[in-house]
């Protein structure tokens, strides 16, 4: 379980194809504490959750599977990645829980200034539009950011200057691929009302 508060920036450094479509992905940390992590551990990488499997020099090397891979964007060499630790009991909770399991990829139609903030315009896979509602939250390559208005597919989000600061976001442009995850309380909301109204 994550929050979607990004604590560090890191990039992917090799990737080496292993079976069945797989890849042992190696990741350098960017400045990511990784002094109490061990293999085993998961961390949040553009908003996947992966496993460490190995500690290395600068970073830690993960697996990740085709399915991921045919799911999610962001692991091919040189991809900059939003880092996130799991989210501990007794952390403070900055954001929303969030997964790190991603429901779709969405694709950017406008990153653009509108005042000291960014307006970042996103599509979303038809599947996700009935989870995005106005204040309501998404993550958005494993950031936890607020819906500021949906139309239809798409839907606008407002980027302080600090989000810009401390996440690869900034490097989003029109036509962009990104990971997206629905807010869970959205999803068990649904799934609740579908009993309710006597569905299997």
């Amino acid at each position: 379980m994550f929050t979607g508060i990004i604590q560090a920036v890191g990039h992917v450094t090799h990737v080496q194809a292993t079976q069945g479509g797989d890849a042992r992905v190696r990741i350098a940390a960017g400045g990511l504490d990784m002094g109490d992590v061990r293999s085993g551990d998961s961390i949040a990488c553009n908003g996947v959750c992966l496993t460490v499997a190995a500690r290395t020099p600068d970073g830690f090397d993960v697996v990740v599977s085709g399915e991921t891979f045919a799911c999610t964007i962001g692991f091919a060499p040189g991809d900059r990645l939003n880092l996130e630790k799991a989210l501990r009991l007794a952390d403070r909770l900055g954001g929303h829980l969030v997964s790190g399991h991603v429901d779709g990829v969405g694709e950017v139609l406008r990153f653009e200034p509108v005042g000291d903030s960014w307006l970042l315009q996103i599509l979303a896979p038809e599947s996700l539009t009935r989870y995005l509602a106005p204040k309501g939250s998404v993550a958005v390559n494993g950031v936890s950011l607020t819906v500021n208005r949906v139309h239809g597919a798409d839907f606008h989000i407002n980027l302080i200057p600090h989000t810009l600061d401390h996440t690869m976001l900034r490097d989003l442009k029109a036509g962009s691929r990104v990971n997206l995850e629905a807010d869970m309380l959205a999803r068990y909301a649904e799934r609740l009302l579908h009993y309710a109204a006597g569905a299997d």
